[in-house]
């Protein structure tokens, strides 16, 4: 039951309804009414835009056009009260019956209530982290991984068909440099002193055991192999430890991706799968030889003069053309990019979206010009960038990390602090603004640590079920149950208004899902535990506002209806940040 749609249904009705519509009926257009909460919730429940926007296509003036309006709801008896306020606002104030109802639809749904059929089943790949690999996901990754994990999960919650899926960097000039420094701790796990390790490998005390591990598995032999055999070997040994570990790092923060897409296969067979991207980028008239213009400002030392083979960019949104092939004949790494594309494209998804680090704000011009020449704008392409992490403890920066000797783990963030208070706190700023994460702050327990305050209000409610079965032990606390029971002592205004924020949850779905904004839910979440906590507070001063009252078992009843629903919207929620729901905090 979605308060919102069932009001814009009726209000879309109520507009047609009117003479002066059905006179002008070409000039009625509804994609810009809205029907949303009030700024004030002084003035309602619900308000519309619908006579401004309609008014001048009408020839009306906008408050008279909002009063004809109003008194087609005259006789519904789920609207207590219509008002008229500023240039045409109309407003709305419920019945408490609707309340009720919504109440009850909300306990019948449980969880599942604010699921929505906005994505109708369009197929959705959502590629996050995607972190080389080379080492243990750091703090930089981690909230790439928790955005990208809870926009998979809303919008699967709003009707779309997802696959979550890592691109697994395993070919490139950084395996290379990877396998040297797995050759030195192979070496040192061998007995031999290998000093201080050279600068541009991988100084990280994480490779320590991947060198013990080649050691148990080969003994000393590796050291007799040819070459190519022995970096074959090192390099797949490497990356299937590096991956088991990046793996683990992640169900650590509890995501868990669908599909692991090697580059290597990219590569295989002569590079087969590049090749043949290329061909289809040329049969469609998007590759050509030529010459690029020199860069602005000092010339890199790679820069070449000469004519190459380069993607036609420019006509599809890019900035310059980018080349496809190196002066050596090797692929470049935007060649490998395009036949990724190409094989997502050929796997059938409808939209693809891209979270990556802020660094990579240079990949969204080129993604999006791949995209329109690949699919022809079949394919929707979003690419979401995520800003810095500032990591503090107690207001003081905190920069490194033994086990990495770079940078601080995810792992060690993790198991600090819990995946819980990562995953939200990593939520509750838009992921296009910087974010300062302290360890004290979100660690403690106050109505300032977000995490807390929100998984509280679930524990609160589960502690007043247990209160009621106390005092009433024959109670059925089921949500089927609460939806059939007589929820009509539901009516002071404290407890109406907070109905009412939960009503708001099917709504803030959709315009989350949409909008590509996971971080609405964390937002939403803490309003509607501050909307919990603050009714319970009223309860202390006025005991017939409590939730369970010894003395009047049908109010009780009534309200464990409510407390439920709550309950039930804050745990579709968490579930969504990929957040525990506790029962019990202590």
């Amino acid at each position: 039951m979605n308060l919102f749609r069932d009001f814009q249904k009726r209000i879309n009705s109520a507009i047609e309804a009117l003479d002066v519509v059905r006179e002008n009926d070409a000039a009625c257009n509804f994609d810009r009414l809205t029907v949303e909460p009030p700024r004030d919730s002084a003035h309602g429940d619900i308000s519309t835009n619908a006579a401004m926007v309609l008014a001048k296509p009408l020839k009306s003036n906008p408050r008279a056009l909002a009063e004809a309006i109003a008194a087609q709801f005259a006789d519904d008896a789920d609207v207590a009260e219509t008002s008229v306020a500023g240039p045409g606002f109309l407003n709305f104030r419920l019945a408490p019956a609707y309340w009720q109802r919504l109440t009850a639809e909300v306990c019948r749904q449980g969880s599942d209530y604010g699921r929505s059929e906005l994505g109708a089943g369009r197929k959705v790949n959502v590629e996050y982290v995607s972190a080389n690999p080379t080492g243990p996901m750091h703090v930089g990754h981690c909230r790439g991984a928790v955005v990208g994990d809870a926009l998979a999960n809303l919008l699967a919650f709003a009707g779309y068909k997802v696959d979550k899926e890592y691109y697994i960097n395993d070919a490139g000039v950084q395996i290379d440099v990877l396998t040297r420094s797995v050759m030195l701790r192979y070496r040192e796990a061998l007995g031999e002193t290998i000093g201080e390790i050279p600068s541009g490998l991988y100084p990280g005390d994480y490779l320590v055991p991947v060198g013990e591990a080649l050691k148990a598995e080969f003994g000393d032999r590796l050291l007799s192999m040819d070459d190519d055999e022995r970096d074959a070997i090192l390099r797949d040994r490497t990356i299937a430890m590096m991956m088991a570990m990046i793996r683990s790092d992640l169900a650590a923060l509890n995501v868990k991706h669908d599909i692991f897409f090697s580059e290597q296969l990219l590569h295989a067979d002569g590079e087969k799968a590049i090749r043949k991207a290329i061909n289809e980028l040329t049969y469609q008239g998007h590759v050509y030889k030529g010459k690029l213009p020199p860069p602005k400002g000092q010339l890199p030392e790679d820069w070449e003069d000469r004519d190459q083979t380069l993607f036609r960019s420019t006509e599809v949104g890019d900035d310059i053309d980018r080349p496809l092939i190196k002066s050596d004949g090797t692929y470049t790494y935007f060649a490998a990019d395009v036949a990724y594309f190409y094989d997502k494209f050929a796997r059938g998804y409808d939209e693809m979206i891209y979270v990556l680090g802020a660094d990579h704000g240079g990949y969204v011009k080129r993604l999006e010009a791949v995209a329109r020449a690949v699919s022809g704008d079949k394919v929707q392409l979003t690419v979401l960038l995520c800003q810095l992490v500032k990591l503090y403890r107690d207001g003081e920066p905190v920069r490194m990390s033994k086990r990495s000797g770079e940078f601080v783990t995810l792992r060690e963030v993790v198991d600090e602090v819990g995946s819980g208070s990562v995953r939200f706190m990593m939520l509750y700023r838009k992921s296009s603004e910087p974010l300062d994460f302290d360890f004290a702050k979100v660690t403690e327990q106050s109505k300032d640590n977000p995490v807390f305050y929100v998984q509280y209000a679930h524990a609160r409610c589960h502690s007043v079920f247990r209160q009621a079965k106390e005092m009433f032990p024959d109670l059925d606390l089921s949500g089927e149950a609460l939806a059939n029971a007589d929820l009509t002592p539901l009516r002071d205004a404290s407890e109406l208004a907070l109905i009412g924020k939960v009503a708001e949850f099917p709504r803030m779905i959709e315009a989350a899902a949409h909008g590509h904004e996971p971080h609405r839910v964390a937002f939403y979440l803490y309003e509607l535990a501050n909307a919990l906590h603050s009714h319970w507070n009223k309860g202390r001063d006025v005991p017939e506002l409590r939730f369970v009252n010894d003395k009047n078992r049908e109010f009780t009843i009534a309200r464990m209806g409510l407390v439920y629903a709550v309950a039930s919207v804050l745990k579709a929620g968490l579930q969504i940040t990929g957040t525990d729901a506790p029962e019990e905090m202590r």
